[in-house]
């Protein structure tokens, strides 16, 4: 059986993981360090200091016998593409299947959050997802459109301080109200704890709302080959 060890920032993902693979025969070990996420407002907090951490915490989790790594913080997942060349395993962050669709979907995206720290790095890494696949199809260096990002406000400390019910309801609420300000844009809740706020929007409304939880397991599928009970 395939382990797969999950990093995260808040133990919420956990159940939201745990979940979304419950058909499938793997095992999931998961650790939880939220100290960069109370860091970051800090003064002298950087990047630097992010991938140090993340990069430390990788390779222990090597080092624990397991055979993939999802990366399930949008802070941490952003700074992954150097710091997973350092591991001799597979290291998915969240955000991965989220890139994989928007590079074969040629839709005006608006990505919403919850957590304003995790924007640059997540963002940073859409863009470039785009513009490669920009520069293939037109074969030409010029720039692909900017994707737009918007922040729910006075949400992020709602999950932070344990209140899953009160997050909910203002995530579904502010995805509502961003959809209804951008309409022909397909709206993408980029964060994993967005995931249960956007498939009740979806059932509620039949606004599409896309998720990284909602494209997890077709993906691990193809990148780990991992195979329902």
């Amino acid at each position: 059986m395939l382990t797969i060890s999950c990093f995260h920032a808040h133990y919420s993902n956990i159940a939201l993981v745990e979940e979304a693979l419950s058909a499938y025969a793997v095992e999931l070990v998961h650790y939880v360090d939220p100290g960069l996420d109370r860091l970051k407002h800090d003064e002298g907090f950087s990047d630097a200091i992010t991938k140090d951490k993340v990069s430390q915490t990788l390779q222990w989790i090597e080092r624990c016998h397991t055979d993939a790594i999802l990366v399930t913080c949008t802070l941490f997942a952003a700074v992954l593409e150097q710091e997973a060349r350092k591991i001799a395993i597979p290291v998915i962050g969240i955000d991965d299947p989220l890139l994989a669709e928007i590079q074969q979907m040629a839709n005006e995206y608006i990505f919403a959050f919850t957590n304003p720290a995790t924007i640059e790095g997540t963002m940073a890494r859409v863009y470039q997802a785009l513009q490669q696949d920009y520069e293939k199809e037109q074969n030409c260096v010029t720039e692909a459109p900017r994707p737009e990002a918007v922040c729910i406000p006075e949400t992020f400390q709602l999950i932070m301080r344990g209140d899953k019910e009160g997050y909910l309801a203002a995530v579904r609420e502010g995805l509502q109200y961003v959809a209804g300000q951008h309409p022909g844009k397909t709206v993408v809740a980029a964060q994993l704890s967005m995931a249960p706020a956007a498939a009740l929007v979806q059932a509620n409304t039949g606004i599409a709302i896309h998720s990284p939880l909602a494209l997890l397991a077709t993906y691990l599928e193809k990148k780990l080959g991992i195979a329902p009970h």
